[in-house]
C-alpha cells in the first residue's frame, strides 16, 4: 500500500463516503453551494504607492477558483492542473535523458557529488538520472527545462555534506532573481544532514534558506515522491525570490505558479514541512508531514506546522494529506505585516495529535483593537478529520483545538470530524470561531468524546455571521 492509499484508507474509516467518487462530488458540491451563499467583509484597500524597488505589489485578486474537479477513480485535482500537464508533456518530449555517474558522480556516501550534478544538469534539457546509491552534495542547483530522477525514495539518497553551511538549501532552483521554469523532481530521499549542526543550535539562517527544496520564482513545477528529513527550515518551500513584509493588501513580486507537490514525506523539520509563500496556483497532494524538530524557533515557541499557506498565497488547493504531531495540521494564514494566503481548497486532511489541527489566522489582525484584515478570505473544506488535538512542547502556551477561524471571512466547511480523549472535562473546546472572524458556515460537524465539555463550539463575542451545525 502506497502513501496515497494508506492516507485514503484512514480517511475511508471515518468518512465512508470518502471512498466513493459519486458521494465525494457530491459533497464537494454541498461544500461549493454553501460557500456560494457567504458574502465576506474585508476591509477596502486602499491605494498606494508601489513599494522601492517593485518588490511588492498591492494586491488586486480576490477571485476564487471554481471548485476541485474529480476524476472516474475519485482522484481530486483542481482546474488549472491541465495547463500543468500540458507544459509538462512538452517537457518530458525536448530533455535529454543521461546518467549523473557518466559525470564522475559515486553514491558510496563518502565521495562529493556536487561538481557531478552541476555537469550533468548543465544549462538544462536534460533528464537526470540518478541511480541507487548515497551522494553527498553542497547543495543542487536546477536550470529550467530540466527533470531531475531517483530510483525511489528507498534507493537514492542525496545527503547535504557535513561542511555545508547553514543556509545551504538542498535543492533549489538556479535563478531566483530571474526565475525558472519547468523543472521536475521525482524519486528520492534528502537528508540535510543536521547532524552536521551542535544540538543547540538554531537550525535555519532566515529567510528562504535552510530547507530541503526551495522553489523562488519557478513556473511549472511538479515535486513527486520524496522524502525528505531534518530541514533546518522548510521541507519545501514554494515562494517568491523574496519573503515580502511591506503591509497587510500587498504581495510579493517573483511568486511562483503552477507547481504540484505530490506523495511526499518529510519529518524533523525546524519550521514547517510544506509551505507556500507569495505564489499562486499551488496543489498538495498525498503528502505526510509529521513529527517536526521545531529547532528554527526558540524552545517551546515553535509555529512548526506540517503544511502551511502562508503570507499572500492564492489558489492553493490540498487532497488527501496527513499530519501528525505538528504545531497546526494545516495552517491558512499571514504575518502582520503581510497579505493573508486566500482561497484555498480542502478536500480529504486527516490531522492526527497536532496541537491545532486547523487554523486559519491573519496574526495582528483579529482582536478588537487590530485593524480588519484585507486579504484574509476563501476557505473550501469537505471531509476534514481532527484526530486527538494535544499539548506540545513545540508550543507549550497553546491550548489544543480541532479547529480555530479567526480574522477569515468567507470559511465553508462540509463533513467535519473530531475526536479527544475521553476525560472528565468541562472546559475542552473543540471548534473555536472567534475575533474578526466572519461569514463562516461549519455543516455536519462529528464531535467523539466532547459529551463533557460545556461549550465543544465556541463562537466567540464579535464575529460576524457564524453557523456551525453539530449532528446529532
Amino acid at each position: 500500500m502506497n502513501q496515497e492509499q494508506a492516507i485514503q484508507q484512514k480517511l475511508t474509516s471515518i468518512f465512508p463516503s470518502y471512498n466513493s467518487t459519486i458521494k465525494k462530488i457530491e459533497a464537494i458540491s454541498e461544500t461549493e453551494k454553501l460557500f456560494r451563499t457567504l458574502t465576506g467583509n474585508l476591509a477596502k484597500q486602499k491605494t498606494g504607492r508601489l513599494a522601492v524597488n517593485g518588490l511588492s505589489y498591492r494586491k488586486n485578486d480576490f477571485t476564487t477558483e471554481p471548485p476541485v474537479l474529480v476524476g472516474e477513480k475519485g482522484n481530486v485535482f483542481p482546474h488549472w492542473k491541465i495547463v500543468l500537464d500540458f507544459e509538462m508533456t512538452w517537457l518530458k518530449k525536448r530533455t535529454k535523458e543521461v546518467s549523473v555517474l557518466d559525470y564522475g558522480a559515486v553514491g558510496d556516501g563518502k565521495k562529493d557529488c556536487t561538481k557531478a550534478f552541476k555537469k550533468a544538469l548543465a544549462n538544462g534539457f536534460r533528464r537526470v538520472v540518478i541511480p541507487p546509491g548515497k551522494y553527498i552534495v553542497r547543495g543542487i542547483e536546477i536550470p529550467s527545462h530540466t527533470e531531475l530522477i531517483g530510483s525511489g525514495v528507498n534507493q537514492t539518497f542525496l545527503i547535504l555534506h557535513k561542511n555545508a553551511p547553514k543556509k545551504t538549501r538542498l535543492i533549489t532552483n538556479k535563478q531566483h532573481l530571474n526565475g525558472n521554469h519547468h523543472i521536475y523532481i521525482e524519486g528520492m530521499s534528502l537528508d540535510w544532514n543536521v547532524t552536521r549542526l551542535n544540538n543547540t543550535e538554531k537550525t535555519a539562517s532566515g529567510g528562504t534558506y535552510s530547507s530541503g527544496i526551495t522553489l523562488a520564482q519557478v513556473n511549472y513545477a511538479i515535486i513527486r515522491n520524496v522524502k525528505i528529513i531534518n530541514p533546518g527550515l522548510h521541507g519545501i518551500d514554494v515562494t517568491a525570490t523574496l519573503y515580502n513584509y511591506s503591509g497587510d493588501g500587498r504581495r510579493a513580486n517573483r511568486g511562483s505558479q503552477y507547481v504540484w507537490i505530490d506523495q511526499i514525506e518529510t519529518s524533523g523539520f525546524g519550521d514547517d514541512g510544506i509551505t507556500t509563500h507569495h505564489s499562486d496556483y499551488i496543489f498538495i497532494s498525498n503528502s505526510y508531514a509529521h513529527h517536526p524538530s521545531g529547532r528554527s524557533h526558540k524552545k517551546n515557541y515553535a509555529n512548526s506546522n506540517g503544511i502551511e499557506v502562508d503570507d499572500g498565497s492564492q489558489h492553493v488547493t490540498l487532497v488527501n494529506n496527513h499530519t501528525a504531531f505538528c504545531f497546526g495540521g494545516v495552517e491558512i494564514k499571514a504575518h502582520e505585516t503581510s497579505s493573508a494566503a486566500s482561497d484555498i481548497q480542502i478536500i480529504g486532511h486527516l490531522s492526527e495529535h497536532d496541537n491545532r489541527s486547523y487554523n486559519f489566522r491573519h496574526i495582528g489582525h483579529h482582536q478588537e483593537d487590530d485593524a480588519y484584515s484585507k486579504s484574509a478570505f476563501g476557505v473550501r473544506g469537505t471531509f476534514l478529520a481532527a484526530c486527538y488535538p494535544q499539548l506540545t512542547e513545540l508550543y507549550t502556551a497553546s491550548t489544543p483545538r480541532a479547529l480555530v477561524v479567526s480574522a477569515y471571512q468567507k470559511v465553508a466547511i462540509r463533513h467535519f470530524f473530531a475526536v479527544t480523549k475521553l476525560e472528565d472535562r468541562s472546559d475542552k473546546i473543540a471548534l473555536s470561531i472567534q475575533y474578526r472572524a466572519g461569514e463562516v458556515a461549519i455543516k455536519e460537524i462529528r464531535l467523539k468524546n466532547y459529551e463533557q465539555a460545556t461549550k465543544p463550539i465556541r463562537i466567540a463575542k464579535g464575529t460576524g455571521r457564524v453557523f456551525a451545525d453539530q449532528s446529532s
